[in-house]
Order: structure tokens, then sequence, then C-alpha cells
């Protein structure tokens, strides 16, 4: 697939003089901070030593006062509490930590995660009826219920008190609870708007450990379910987010909890873990859990006290995992079947239909048929009589606005800017297509239909060392809003470095044109380049630095996102 290189703006030179000198990095280091607002000591002091002490007041939230309120009166009236929570990373991890933390001060307490395929996302009129069925008086929703109106009212009126604590994009009205919880809330002048539904439940029971006077170590042991969630959720790790994700991560290579440790043992994920491994190693595996089976197996993983029985469950669980790529392939395989049979690759939407389609690999269908046809895309399926479904966009493209213009053809939605997911009428699938198709074609710009490859600075591969690796290294976690530095080489490759692994990946090695240090680069994916490829001749290389371990040796290697020939540049 074609894809266009975009050079980020070059900061001003005085600014990066001075950056340069005050925290003595080289000049390619000091543009990258400018570039992302990191152009002053004090502003790269909080950026490389993040501290716990520089969170907000829990107390600054809309509605936290409220929430703390009613939470304090149902402990100590001895209440029933019943802990709802979605069925994704973000929502199981938000419901261990919540229910996790709470359950070591009180025991009239439970938790109810829907049923992805009987109950669909949010807040069920089952949970609701199980809530009322077995006397609960006050429901706390984690990463859900920001526009379960109905449901909120349903349980109102058989006497049940709702605190919401979502993180999605609100309606234009809020369900009738005691507290909402949103920073997202056009009335919350929260500073911070992007926190995942399990740091918002973090900040709820921060919130609740000050007025109480409770030791914040205590609440702290959670913070590796809150680096989970962040990274799984795609959510911007800057502000709050960097801070929570930094200490979370530490804990989850230092002292993870037990059926984290299962997880990664399972997994046989490194020691030194990174955002990467947390989205691509352990996330995975804690969703295929609400995929395959139910979630509720993947939250009694992460309140596992046992070893023994957390890698009981972690083995079960990689199990549904194995499962679920499996029908990741072959679902993929049909959709990509489907679009190239129905000339659908050209046109700027991929809304496709099987009734038979796993409900819980959509989703993931959604962002392959991404990678293959560039455009936003929908992936529906039946569902208890209904087409359900989940979108994916494409970078820049806000496909929950456009899912909002054809909401007369749904019966519900709810999602992100770049994820969604939505119900409709099996019979209304061919209008909202082509409803879709026209908001998005009238609204979408030519160049979001061709991925973009953000290049932070062009370097010679001489510059690159150990040292300047280093300070590369300081900068994460990375992700969205701080993601890992791409540059851009012109280079030449040593004859005969270059191969094809495993048909597909392209292996060799690199230099500059009149340079001398020589660096390894794979690219994965990228072994159609490899007939492109003529010693000694020079090429453009864009590509992140990374450092591999193999059989206890350390090197530097570039991981390739993309070449250009000299003539195509």
């Amino acid at each position: 697939m074609y894809k266009k290189w975009k050079f980020k703006e070059t900061p001003d030179s005085t600014q990066v003089e001075v950056l340069k000198s005050a925290i003595n990095v080289s000049e390619p280091i000091a543009k990258i901070l400018c570039m992302r607002g990191i152009d002053s000591l004090e502003k790269a002091k909080h950026f490389f030593r993040p501290n716990l002490s520089d969170l907000h007041d829990p107390f600054l939230m809309k509605n936290m006062d409220l929430a703390v309120e009613r939470l304090i009166k149902a402990l100590e009236n001895k209440e029933k509490i019943l802990v709802y929570g979605d069925y994704d990373v973000d929502g199981t991890t938000s419901v261990a930590l919540f229910y996790g933390f709470l359950n070591r001060y009180f025991d009239n307490l439970d938790f109810y995660i829907p049923d992805r395929y009987q109950e669909g996302y949010g807040v069920s009129q089952r949970g609701v009826e199980h809530a009322i069925k077995e006397k609960f008086s006050l429901v706390i929703t984690i990463d859900c219920g920001i526009k379960a109106m109905d449901m909120v009212k349903l349980g109102k009126d058989a006497g049940l008190d709702f605190i919401i604590c979502d993180h999605h994009n609100p309606g234009e009205n809020l369900p009738e609870a005691i507290a909402v919880l949103d920073p997202k809330r056009n009335d919350c002048s929260y500073p911070f708007k992007e926190l995942s539904g399990c740091g918002i439940a973090f900040k709820f029971l921060q919130a609740y450990c000050q007025i109480k006077n409770l030791p914040e170590t205590e609440l702290l042991d959670y913070l590796d379910l809150v680096a989970i969630s962040i990274g799984c959720d795609i959510v911007p790790i800057e502000g709050e987010n960097r801070i929570l994700a930094k200490f979370g991560l530490d804990k989850v290579r230092e002292n993870p909890r037990t059926g984290i440790k299962a997880l990664i043992d399972v997994a046989e994920l490194p020691q030194d873990l990174n955002i990467g491994h947390l989205v691509f190693g352990i996330g995975p595996r804690i969703n295929a859990a609400g995929r395959i089976a139910h979630a509720n197996k993947a939250v009694h993983l992460l309140l596992s006290e046992s070893y023994e029985e957390a890698k009981t469950a972690a083995y079960e669980v990689n199990k549904n995992n194995l499962t679920r790529r499996e029908y990741d392939e072959s679902i993929t395989k049909e959709a990509i079947g489907m679009i190239e049979a129905g000339g659908r690759s050209y046109g700027k939407t991929t809304v496709l239909f099987k009734d038979d389609w796993h409900k819980g690999i959509i989703g993931i269908v959604a962002s392959r048929c991404i990678e293959k046809y560039y455009r936003p895309t929908i992936i529906l399926t039946h569902s208890n009589g209904k087409a359900t479904g989940s979108a994916r966009s494409v970078s820049g493209f806000n496909i929950y606005d456009a899912i909002t213009s054809c909401e007369e053809h749904l019966l519900q939605f709810g999602g992100h800017k770049y994820a969604a997911g939505l119900t409709m009428e099996i019979d209304a699938i061919p209008a909202f297509s082509k409803k879709f198709e026209e908001i998005v074609s009238a609204s979408i710009e030519d160049d979001q239909l061709i991925p973009n490859v953000d290049i932070d600075l062009t370097i010679k591969i001489d510059q690159i060392n150990e040292k300047f690796y280093n300070v590369i290294k300081q900068m994460a976690p990375f992700g969205p809003a701080n993601m890992r530095p791409t540059f851009m080489s012109k280079v030449i490759f040593p004859q005969g470095a270059a191969r094809v692994l495993k048909e597909k990946h392209l292996k060799l090695m690199v230099k500059d044109p009149e340079g001398f240090n020589k660096i390894d680069v794979i690219g994965f994916g990228l072994g159609d380049f490899y007939a492109d490829l003529r010693p000694n001749e020079p090429f453009f290389i864009c590509y992140t630095i990374e450092e591999n371990e193999y059989k206890g040796i350390k090197k530097l290697q570039l991981m390739l996102k993309d070449i250009k020939m000299k003539e195509d540049f």
C-alpha cells in the first residue's frame, strides 16, 4: 500500500538551541522535544521525570463530591453495591480495580459484566433486572453508562441509585444518576479530558481515599491495571495518562498482581515490558475471555491471589486467544474477498454484513480491512435478531460523528473518534450503508484516504548510537500523543545483505552513502520491497529505533516503516 510521508514542522531554531543547552542533549533530540511542546527546562523535568504528585485533584471533576458522598453512605449503611463494567480490557481492568480495592474494606459487594452476545455493550436490561432482583441499592458503572438514559431510569423507578463513571462522549442529555463522572461532559472543567475508563475509576477511589484518610499506597497497588487500560484503550499518553502509565508500567515490571504475572508467564513476555507488550501481549488475552467465552473470567483472573489458580485461568484465556486468532484469520479473509468481489474497494467506506461472523472478532476484522483498504470501515453480523457491528476509522477522520449523522437508521450506538459500536435492524443495513457512504464522502479529505507515516526528523545513520538511543528510550512510555520518534535516512545496503524472511519480512543492513557505520534493519510485512533494492544504490527509509536482544547480546536495530526509491521521493 502506498504511504504518504508527512514531515513534522521544524521548530524554532532559537528554542531548540536554548533547550539543547538547558538539558544537555543533542540537536536532533532537542528538536524532537520542541516539536512535542517540551521547549523549556521545567517542561522537560515534568516529561522525563513524571511524578504522582502532579496528578490533578480528583474533586476538580464535576459531581465527584456527590459520588464520594453517595459511596460513603452506602458503605456506612452496609448497602449492597454492584460494580458494573464493560467486557473489553478497559472495562474488565476497571471492575478489577474498583471491586478489588473496595473489597478490602467492604464485603457487601459484587460485580457484573454483560454478556457480549446476549446483552451487548453498555448497561443492559438484563443487568438492571439482575440488580433489582438481587436487591442492590447502588450500581456503579465504569467505562459505560453515559448514554444509558433508559436503563438508568428503569433502575431508578425500581429504587436503584446509579453513579456513572465513563470516558465516552455524552449525548445531549445525561442519565438521571446521583453522579455522572465524565471529563468529556460539557460542564466539566476537569483539566485532563482523556482518561481511560479505568483512569476514571482510579480518580474516584483517589477522592474516596482522601476523604477517608486511607493510605495512598494501597490504591497505587492497582496502577498496573490502569497502565494496561491506558495502553489497550488507545488513549493519549500525555498529561495524567503519562504519569499513570509510567508508574503502572513500573508496577507491572517489578511487582505485578498475581493474575498479570500469570499472563506475563503464559505469554512468555520479557521482564522489561513496555506499552507495546501490554497492548499486543496482555490486552488481547484479557479481551479474548469476553470475545470467546465470558469476560467474568478475565476479572476473576485479575483478582486472583493464588498463583496456581491464576496460571490455570491464564492458560484458559490464552487458549481463548488462540481461538480468536483463528476466527480473525478466516473472517478477515472472507471480508477482503467480499470487498474485492463487490467492487467496494473503490468507495470511500466499507460496510460489510454476514450473519454468521463471530461477534467478538468483528472489531479486529474492521481494523484488518483498513490495513488493506484504507477507509472508514464497519463490519456487521447477526446478534439477537439485529445487525450489530464495530466501526474503525482512518487517521484524522471522526467516525463517531459520521455514524451520528446516520442515527435515524440505528437502534443504538456509541464510541470514540476512531472506534464505535452500533446496532440496527437487519433491513436497515442498505439504507444505513448508503447514508454512511454519502456522509463520509462529503466530509473526508482525499489525503485522509492515504495512510500517513509521520516523520520527526531526517538524520544520518552515523548519528545513531547508544547515547542517542538512551535518551529516546527515556521518552517512553510511547503511544498516542507521544509516539516513538520516526526518522528518515538516505541509505544504501551492502551487497548480499538483504533477504526475505518467511516470504514476507525484509531483513537487511544499511549505512549512509558516504558513511561508515552499518546497522541492521527489519521490515515486517515489507518483503515486496526486496525486488526494488540494488546494492550500493541510494534509497530512502523511514523507521523507529529499537534495541534487539539475541542470545544475551543487545544491539540497536531499525524497525522499518516504509521505503521509497530515489525516483519516487
